[in-house]
C-alpha cells in the first residue's frame, strides 16, 4: 500500500512530503479546520459540479485526472478525481515548454528567422527547401513517427544514440502534403537544430532554457531513465511488454526512453503546478508583462495561426483549435493556444476570454488505444466554460 492520504476526489499527496498522514492538507485559502485538527478543503460550487461530472464519465476513460482552471490569472479552479499522483509524465507537453520557447528565444536572439532553411543549420539534412518554421507547423513532410527505438542500444552512450537517430532521419524521404501531419520525428530535428543554435548538447540547451525561463520549476527529464524521486510519487502510465515493467517515472515515450530519457518531443516530468505555471508564464509573455528577453512582438508570433484555412490549425509549435473536433472543446476561441500529450497531459489558453485549463492523467495506463479519454477531455473543457457562466 502506497504512503498517500485521500480526501474524497481531492489530490493525494505523498504523507512523506506533507507530513500529518492522517488528514489532507491542500494549504489553500479557503480550508477551514476540521474536528480533527486537519485543515480540510472548502470547495466552490463550480468545483464540485466539475468533480461529479468527471467523476460519472471517469471510469474506462483515466485512473485519475487533475484539473486547474485559470481566469484573468486568477485561479478559480484546482480539483483532483480518481487516483492522482503529485507528479506526471508530460509527454508531447515537452514540445512547447522546452523545444518551442527554446526556438523562440533563439529566434529573440536572431539565431534564426522565419526564412531560415533546415540545411542552413544542419548541412547534413538533405532538403534544401524545408524551412525551420515547417516543422513547427508539421508540415514539413516527414514522417509522424518511426520507430527508432527498435535499433537503439541502451548499452551505447546516450551521445551515440542521439547520433544515431540523426542518421535515421537523414535518410527518411520527405512526404509533401498540403495538410499538416502531425510530426514526432520534425521535433526530435528541431533538438538537433536546438543543439546547433546554442553549441550544446540537448540537455545542456535544456538547462539553459530551464535557468532563463523556468528557475524555480520542478520541469526536468530523468537523464538515463532515473526518476528524480521515489517511483512512488509518479503516475504509472504502462506495463510495457518490450521494456517488461511498469512504467513509472520513466518516461512513457518509447523513442525517448530509448535516447536516455532526453528529448526535444517528449521526456519531462512536473506537477500541475509547474503546468499551470507554465500557463500563467505564457500569458504573461502574451500580455506583454513578463520579465524575459523575448519581446511580446515575437510571442504574438509565435502564437498566430501559421497555416491555411483546412491545411492544419497550428501557430508555431502550438496547437489551435479545430473547429467541431478540438481537445479544448466547443466554446474555446479560434486564437487559443494549447497541446495535447500521449499520455493525458493538455493545457489550453484562450487569450480573447483570458481563461487557462491544464489537465493532467495517466490514461496509456489502461491501454494505448484507448480511446475514452480524447472523448472526455473536450467534455471537461466543454463543463469548464458552462459552470464558469453560471457562477
Amino acid at each position: 500500500m502506497l504512503p498517500w492520504t485521500t480526501d474524497g476526489a481531492r489530490r493525494r499527496q505523498p504523507a512523506s512530503l506533507f507530513g500529518n498522514t492522517n488528514c489532507f492538507n491542500r494549504r489553500r485559502p479557503r480550508s477551514v479546520e476540521g474536528a480533527d485538527g486537519c485543515a480540510k478543503v472548502s470547495l466552490s460550487i463550480f468545483e464540485k459540479t466539475l468533480i461529479q461530472k468527471i467523476e460519472d464519465k471517469l471510469p474506462g476513460a483515466a485512473p485519475g485526472v487533475q484539473l486547474q482552471v485559470y481566469q484573468a490569472g486568477r485561479k478559480v479552479g484546482d480539483i483532483s478525481v480518481g487516483e492522482t499522483y503529485p507528479y506526471y509524465d508530460l509527454a508531447s507537453l515537452t514540445k512547447t515548454i522546452f523545444t518551442v520557447q527554446g526556438m523562440i528565444w533563439a529566434f529573440a536572439q536572431e539565431k534564426w528567422n522565419l526564412k531560415t532553411t533546415v540545411q542552413s543549420i544542419l548541412h547534413w539534412f538533405p532538403s534544401e527547401k524545408t524551412l525551420v518554421r515547417d516543422l513547427l507547423t508539421h508540415s514539413s513532410g516527414l514522417d509522424w513517427w518511426q520507430p527508432f527505438f527498435e535499433s537503439l542500444k541502451v548499452e551505447d552512450s546516450r551521445v551515440h544514440r542521439w547520433t544515431e537517430v540523426q542518421r535515421k532521419i537523414r535518410g527518411l524521404e520527405l512526404k509533401p502534403n498540403d495538410v499538416s501531419v502531425y510530426s514526432d520525428v520534425g521535433f526530435i530535428l528541431l533538438g538537433c537544430i536546438l543543439e546547433s543554435l546554442f553549441d550544446k548538447p540537448l540537455i545542456d540547451v535544456w538547462k539553459l532554457v530551464k535557468e532563463e525561463f523556468y528557475p524555480r520549476s520542478g520541469f526536468d527529464f530523468h537523464v538515463d531513465n532515473k526518476p528524480a524521486n521515489k517511483e512512488k510519487f509518479y503516475a504509472p502510465t504502462e506495463r510495457c511488454d518490450w521494456r517488461g515493467k511498469l512504467l513509472q517515472g520513466e518516461v512513457h515515450d518509447d523513442n525517448t526512453w530509448a535516447l536516455g530519457g532526453v528529448s526535444s518531443h517528449a521526456g519531462l516530468f512536473s506537477s500541475i503546478d509547474d503546468v499551470s505555471w507554465y500557463l500563467l508564464f505564457l500569458r504573461s509573455q502574451l500580455k506583454g508583462i513578463s520579465r524575459t528577453k523575448v519581446p511580446q512582438k515575437i510571442m504574438k508570433t509565435f502564437t498566430t495561426r501559421a497555416r491555411p484555412a483546412g491545411k492544419g490549425d497550428w501557430a508555431l509549435g502550438f496547437m489551435m483549435p479545430t473547429p467541431g473536433a478540438s481537445s479544448a472543446g466547443n466554446y474555446f476561441s479560434q486564437y487559443s493556444i494549447g497541446h495535447t500529450g500521449f499520455t493525458g497531459t493538455s493545457f489550453w489558453y484562450d487569450p480573447v476570454q483570458d481563461l487557462g485549463v491544464v489537465l493532467l492523467s495517466n490514461r496509456t495506463l489502461l491501454g494505448r488505444e484507448n480511446k475514452e479519454f480524447v472523448k472526455l477531455r473536450p467534455m471537461i473543457h466543454n463543463w469548464v466554460i458552462e459552470g464558469l457562466k453560471r457562477s
